[in-house]
């Protein structure tokens, strides 16, 4: 894929400031999750307070364990809190589900094999009761805009594992929530073909203008993608730092080579060793 160049680069905070004050639309407070297992209870969340503003692109890094993907969870009303409080768009996350505020995309592409790529994206579509008229427009707009137009009528098998990852994300899309959440998309993926799905989710950010939540293992995924990095100690899961990053908004690959990006990771990764020593 060419990625489409700028010659003037936009910095996130330069973007925030043209379209007037930043909004919150995510918002937790001194949140809490403590789950009762057999073996006694087990202290997911720890007093986790984070923003999250219109047109962020947020990663969560930390080790396995931290509760990056159980704060994603808690924001889609996968998980309750047992402490604090946590706001989707001004509502309870709960009311935000059933409002339809953000799509979910899972480690796995999460296809089902015997329905086609088109008729895969369509299942919430249905679900909801959109006319058929209008699951044909959005599967047509969502698979342009993932770029797998003519892949419609293949099967998830029939396709690569970076292309149903990519159908995946249009499926997430298709009712055009503002919210997307993405629980370590590309982990599975080799090198090459999450580079490249690294800059086609950042064209796709660029052209919806969505608010994105993204959980990453990845130091450099989180650091190419991210307008902010948060990051997070071993269980009991805290934050430890939120990074806001200074890279500009137009981002080719070789960016990663830049003394900006480096200092950045570097960031991250001291970040990552100081939350183990707190633990």
């Amino acid at each position: 894929m060419n990625m489409e160049t700028t010659t003037q680069a936009i910095r996130p905070e330069a973007a925030a400031s043209a379209t007037g004050p930043a909004d919150c639309v995510i918002e937790a407070k001194n949140l809490d999750l403590t789950f009762e297992t057999n073996d006694g209870p087990v202290h997911a969340l720890k007093d986790v307070s984070l923003e999250i503003n219109k047109g962020d692109f947020v990663s969560f890094i930390g080790p396995s364990g931290c509760g990056k993907t159980t704060f994603l969870r808690c924001i889609a009303a996968l998980e309750t809190p047992t402490g604090g409080s946590l706001s989707v768009n001004g509502m309870t996350p709960d009311e935000a589900r059933r409002n339809r505020a953000y799509g979910y995309v899972f480690q796995a592409a999460g296809l089902y094999p015997w329905r086609t790529i088109a008729k895969n994206i369509k299942l919430p579509l249905e679900i909801m009761g959109y006319s058929k008229a209008e699951q044909e427009k959005r599967v047509s707009q969502v698979l342009e805009l993932v770029e797998l137009s003519g892949f419609g009528g293949k099967f998830p098998w029939q396709l690569s594992g970076g292309m149903q990852q990519r159908a995946s994300i249009a499926r997430a899309l298709a009712f055009d929530a503002d919210i997307l959440l993405m629980d370590e998309p590309f982990g599975a993926l080799d090198e090459i073909v999450r580079d490249h799905l690294n800059e086609q989710l950042l064209k796709l950010w660029a052209r919806t203008n969505k608010t994105i939540g993204f959980v990453t293992h990845s130091i450099p995924e989180a650091v190419y993608l991210s307008t902010k990095i948060v990051v997070m100690s071993p269980r009991p899961g805290r934050i430890h730092d939120v990074i806001d990053s200074t890279l500009p908004k137009e981002r080719p690959l070789d960016i990663r080579d830049s003394p900006e990006f480096i200092e950045i990771a570097h960031r991250v990764r001291e970040g990552l060793r100081a939350g183990h020593g707190d633990d």
